[in-house]
């Protein structure tokens, strides 16, 4: 009687259990990073911004979770391999999930915020080159990741600067601060409306079925930019200009781009949940399907839709419990964050994760919103950046591909003496 079929349930059981726990990291360390510019700059309090990370995330992981999940689930490892030995293949998944849930523990405590893209190949590849074969990875896929952590930050940093400097000529540097931004305000919001109404169609729709071809969603996305840009002359027609105070002539203009923030708080949780919840139920996935077809390895897996509601629900949890560590990090302490430049930070940051969505890229959200807020900083001169918390969350980058491999590794060991 083969393992599977001998301990299916309780394998199952597990794997739901340690998918829960990677999510649950994914929510604390990972959705506080895209919460922490807006903190940060002060255009959300911590309890505004977990509320609005808890609806925008649950929605991105559970209508738009499936695309890169099918990337992070056969792309790293080869299957083939696994063909006559499915249970390594549960084994491997299963502990590449606590691990990465343990690291992702750790990292939340001390502040840092990691990559949970990271994390989890990080330990898929570290338990398929020792415990399987060096030749289950596959490594050309694990080099295409590896120049997308390189890529993520600079593209991110590149479009945040552009943004903070058109920001800065048009407005900021106006003879009347407050007058260009009422002008030129609008158009920001039709950019934010229209890159959550593309990442919403291209990625998420195709779950529900309705298949929309991309010059449909082009249309469409525009008609919701103008939507939201309608909505923003609306606000901003309320927002009264007050005598300038002091030498802060930029107050008023600041109160236009709080408003701003919010939809992009809104845009980056959606598209951090479409990206992210990858990491926890790609591997839990693929243990499901091995479990339910009685031991036969699939190349591809349906996804069930329980399985994106359990990663979208410990993603929630994460935050709620634990995100405020990280969210301290990211809003204050790598530059000083006003909400305009908070805005262009997060604008940038989900721009590139669309980008690296319609591209299937396994990014890492943390590698590209860290790119943005230092794009933003550099704009006002190297002296704005914290270096020394700069030195701090690099080298939590490199600890993280070695941490989360030697972890699963020890676990995958374990869970083989334990179950073969």
């Amino acid at each position: 009687m083969s393992v599977i079929a001998e301990h299916g349930q309780i394998l199952l059981i597990l794997a739901c259990l340690f998918g829960f726990f990677m999510a649950w990291g994914v929510g604390a360390n990972d959705v506080a990073n895209a919460m922490g510019t807006s903190v940060g700059s002060k255009a959300l309090t911590i309890k505004q911004a977990i509320l609005v990370a808890m609806v925008f995330e649950f929605c991105g992981a559970y209508l738009a979770g499936g695309e890169v999940t099918s990337t992070i689930r056969k792309g790293i490892i080869d299957s083939s391999i696994l063909a006559d030995t499915p249970e390594l293949l549960v084994y491997g998944m299963m502990s590449s999930l606590l691990a990465a849930g343990t690291w992702l523990l750790i990292a939340s405590i001390m502040g840092w915020p990691v990559s949970t893209t990271h994390s989890i190949v990080g330990a898929l590849v570290g338990f398929a080159a020792v415990g399987i074969s060096v030749d289950a990875v596959s490594w050309g896929k694990v080099g295409q990741i590896a120049a997308s952590w390189v890529v993520s930050p600079l593209l991110a940093g590149t479009i945040s600067f552009l943004l903070f400097m058109s920001a800065q000529r048009l407005i900021l540097d106006a003879p009347e601060p407050f007058k260009a931004a009422k002008k030129y305000i609008p158009f920001y919001m039709f950019a934010v409306g229209f890159i959550i109404a593309m990442v919403t169609m291209v990625k998420g729709l195709k779950h529900i079925g309705l298949g929309l071809s991309f010059q449909e969603c082009l249309g469409y996305a525009a008609l919701v930019g103008l939507a939201v840009m309608g909505l923003g002359y609306a606000l901003l027609s309320r927002i009264k200009e007050d005598p300038i105070q002091g030498n802060f002539r930029f107050a008023n203009v600041e109160r236009v781009f709080a408003v701003l923030m919010i939809f992009t708080a809104c845009a980056m949780a959606f598209a951090h949940g479409s990206n992210d919840v990858a990491n926890a139920v790609g591997p839990l996935a693929a243990v499901v399907s091995v479990i339910a077809s009685g031991g036969e390895v699939a190349a591809k897996s349906p996804l069930p839709w329980w399985v994106l509601l359990l990663g979208g629900g410990g993603i929630v949890v994460g935050l709620a419990t634990y995100g405020f560590k990280v969210i301290a990090t990211v809003g204050k302490k790598i530059t000083e964050l006003t909400p305009s430049r908070g805005f262009a930070a997060e604008l940038g940051a989900a721009t590139t994760v669309v980008l690296a969505s319609a591209t299937g890229l396994p990014i890492s959200t943390t590698h590209t919103l860290v790119g943005a807020i230092l794009g933003v900083g550099l704009a006002r001169g190297i002296a704005a950046l914290n270096l020394r918390v700069i030195g701090n969350i690099f080298l939590s980058w490199l600890i993280t591909l070695p941490a989360g491999a030697g972890l699963a590794i020890v676990f995958f060991f374990f869970f083989k003496g334990v179950f073969s």
